[in-house]
């Protein structure tokens, strides 16, 4: 398994206690146990599962999924102080959410198909994969985490080969649909609409007395938990507290929306300063820099079936990673409008670390068989061979080629006393 990557899991895992344990300690035990089960997945995916075997059962996977998304719709449960209905619930503890499922099921799907398919087929087929997946999760609705499905969706298509001029038709067409579609969809949802209402507006109210503090209005205070100000507007004044080296775990931390989950931001950077932000970012950055040679390899299309389609998953599981790390972080920021999207392997809940877990270990699994085969070294003696010959070929070049006929008929003029010297 790669080092660096295990660090980074490690480093986000670490701050994600933290966060926990500053924003709602009394969840610290759920959410150890959450974790651990997490990065046990990565370790049993990462050794032991066989990625061919696994693309096999893809489909298997990916309808199970949408199954589960279907289900939701019916019986979903609401969860985490939220009003809408994605959760399913069947009891004993059982409790989880399908969308965030989804995303890995989409990933194994595209890599079957593109596997046995190839990009020279029909395109209607992943066409359809990521528009039902996508649609499903609208619904509920997650317009967070459809985006992010149907982002990981056109990676997919890129990293398999899919020409460009393909994946601009498909947006296109996606775009006209939804220009008749989206009123009816935001006039059915008009919290979505509230919000980035709220984003164009910059988030920053004129009136001083715009953001309240909850004991002023409940009333007001709602309508602003409706369209994201005061969850976003408090997050940024609990992150700017927290200065550089934070003011402890132990310390009573104002009150911040969902600041154990989609906020777990602010937490961490109130009780470790700006050093814990930058801890969070290298974590991030491990992964991108650990995954990135399956992208690379990916690109060169001259792999074997089992390491292409393991470098395609892996692909798809780290641009599943970091996308939504962006997502999380650009929300916190104030860059992208509130989407309700959890820090992954670091905000509380049991659904994000599964999933992350297992993307972890298909990532791990991946750099197993590229390892295996030597691919993650560079071959540093036939490197040196080959410039080797390369220079012996060009040494023996002659630098100009004289014809044995002009040579006879040269005339050379010299004293009678010089001595002609050939030169070497």
């Amino acid at each position: 398994m790669s080092a660096n990557l295990l660090l980074g899991q490690l480093l986000l895992v670490t701050m994600g206690i933290l966060g926990v344990a500053t924003a709602a300690p009394e969840l610290i035990g759920r959410h150890l146990f959450q974790t651990l089960g997490g990065f046990f997945l990565t370790i049993m995916v990462g050794r032991f599962i066989n990625p061919t075997k696994l693309i096999k059962l893809a489909p298997l996977i990916w309808f199970a999924t949408l199954f589960l998304l279907i289900l939701t719709l019916f019986i979903g449960k609401t969860g985490n102080s939220s009003e809408v209905h994605r959760w399913l619930d069947f009891g004993g503890g059982i409790r989880f959410q399908p969308s965030e499922f989804a995303k890995l099921s989409l990933v194994l799907m595209l890599t079957y198909f593109f596997i046995r398919k190839g990009v020279d087929a029909k395109l209607f087929s992943p066409v359809a994969i990521i528009g039902i997946t996508s649609f499903l999760v609208a619904i509920e609705p997650d317009l967070g985490t459809t985006l992010l499905i149907f982002s990981c969706g056109i990676f997919m298509m890129f990293m398999a080969g899919v020409r460009i001029s393909n994946i601009t038709k498909f947006l296109t067409l996606i775009f006209v649909l939804m220009i008749p579609l989206s009123g009816i969809y935001l006039q059915k949802h008009p919290y979505i609409a509230k919000r980035v209402q709220s984003y164009l507006q910059g988030l920053a109210p004129s009136d001083p007395q715009a953001i309240k503090d909850p004991k002023d209005d409940p009333k007001v205070i709602d309508e602003q938990l409706s369209d994201g100000l005061y969850q976003v507007e408090q997050a940024q004044k609990v992150i700017s507290q927290g200065g550089l080296w934070g003011l402890g775990v132990d310390s009573r931390m104002p009150s911040v929306p969902a600041d154990h989950t989609d906020m777990i931001v602010a937490s961490i950077n109130y009780s470790m300063g700006f050093i814990g932000f930058i801890t969070l970012i290298l974590g991030f950055w491990l992964v991108i820099h650990s995954s990135y040679i399956t992208v690379e390899l990916l690109l060169r299309q001259n792999l074997s079936s089992e390491l292409n389609g393991a470098c395609a998953m892996a692909s798809g599981a780290m641009f599943m990673i970091v996308a939504q790390a962006g997502v999380n972080l650009g929300v916190v920021i104030g860059w992208i409008p509130v989407t309700g999207v959890p820090l992954p392997m670091v905000s509380y809940g049991g659904s994000s670390q599964i999933a992350v877990g297992f993307a972890f270990g298909l990532i791990h699994s991946a750099l197993r068989l590229i390892h295996r085969d030597g691919l993650d070294q560079p071959n540093l003696e036939q490197h040196a061979l080959e410039q080797h010959v390369l220079d012996q070929h060009t040494l023996e070049q002659p630098m100009l080629v004289w014809d044995e006929m002009d040579l006879d008929e040269l005339e050379w003029s010299r004293a009678e006393n010089e001595t002609f010297l050939p030169s070497a």
